[in-house]
């Protein structure tokens, strides 16, 4: 590795949903050791969330002495950020039935165009092509969080604006949303759009939260999100979602297949529901191999059971 564009970012191996791996490693990085037993204090306020909720890891590093700011970026900035000696975090697609993940960018090789991320093993990095991973990252609005100290972020010219300020609410807001707070998630992801309109995430995310209200409204919000970001995986599948709940098992598999073809692996319940969807059409073919490539995807998927029994009922 080009030794000229890697970041050396310490190993940890202690996280919790309220201390995200990532956000301890930068912190790490930059001298400041986060106390997990803090973390697992607040994790209390979220039984039975799976996944990491990346904004009370920022509020726990900003605690101890740290800055952050929320930018939506691009492989210039990515790669300029790394030379500053920033390791970004960048928000990219899951897998499985996971929507989305964090991860931790320390470095890049300009003649192999690929991207490095931070694996907690020694002497592991992982490598990506630099075209699949922009790829992917642009599924969700090319987002970038940086933390550092205050001072250092000054110094980079690294300031908050609306934009920021509008990003740092849509983490805020599905931290409250977990929570069991709706009214003051939906509040804060108003305020994002107030402060940027043209914050597809925003979008995207308070038409999540009025589909689950079953309200109208929500499918104007998707394709705002879409109008913003044409690759916006999660409004095109919420689209999907709305369509499937209204009787629209048409519309339903249209945006099930729009979602699927930007990225086929990235969420394997997707393939159910497009599979509800054509059976729902008499599409029965169809609808089969949807149920058969879910349990491909899924293959330890709770109800592994009962998709089998679909299945050997559509033969």
């Amino acid at each position: 590795m080009d030794s000229s564009h890697a970041l050396d970012v310490p190993i940890v191996s202690e996280e919790n949903i309220c201390l995200p791996l990532v956000v301890s490693a930068v912190s790490k990085y930059w001298g400041v050791d986060l106390p997990l037993a803090e973390a697992t204090e607040i994790a209390t306020k979220y039984p039975g969330v799976k996944g990491s909720i990346l904004a009370e890891g920022v509020g726990l590093a900003e605690r101890h002495g740290l800055g952050s700011v929320i930018l939506n970026s691009s492989m210039r900035d990515l790669k300029r950020f790394i030379e500053m000696g920033l390791p970004p975090i960048v928000i990219l697609p899951g897998i499985k039935d996971v929507v989305q993940h964090a991860s931790l960018v320390i470095g890049y090789d300009e003649v192999e165009k690929t991207i490095f991320h931070y694996i907690p093993e020694p002497d592991k990095i992982g490598a990506i092509p630099e075209e699949t991973f922009d790829r992917q990252w642009e599924e969700d609005d090319r987002l970038v969080l940086l933390i550092a100290p205050p001072d250092i972020l000054a110094e980079a010219k690294i300031a908050g604006d609306n934009g920021t300020k509008s990003n740092r609410l849509c983490f805020d807001a599905e931290k409250q949303r977990l929570q069991g707070r709706g009214e003051e998630a939906a509040a804060s992801l108003k305020r994002a759009l107030e402060l940027n309109p043209s914050n597809s995430t925003a979008s995207c995310l308070y038409a999540g939260m009025l589909n689950d209200a079953n309200k109208t409204e929500a499918a104007e919000y998707y394709r705002r999100s879409i109008e913003l970001n044409r690759r916006c995986y999660l409004a095109y599948r919420g689209l999907g979602n709305y369509c499937l709940k209204s009787g629209d098992y048409a519309g339903a598999e249209k945006y099930y297949s729009e979602a699927i073809g930007i990225n086929p692996h990235r969420f394997a319940p997707i393939y159910k529901n497009r599979g509800v969807a054509r059976l729902e059409q008499k599409k029965t073919d169809g609808a089969r191999e949807d149920l058969e490539r879910y349990l491909e995807e899924m293959p330890d998927a709770r109800d592994r059971a009962a998709i089998s029994q679909a299945l050997s009922e559509l033969h």
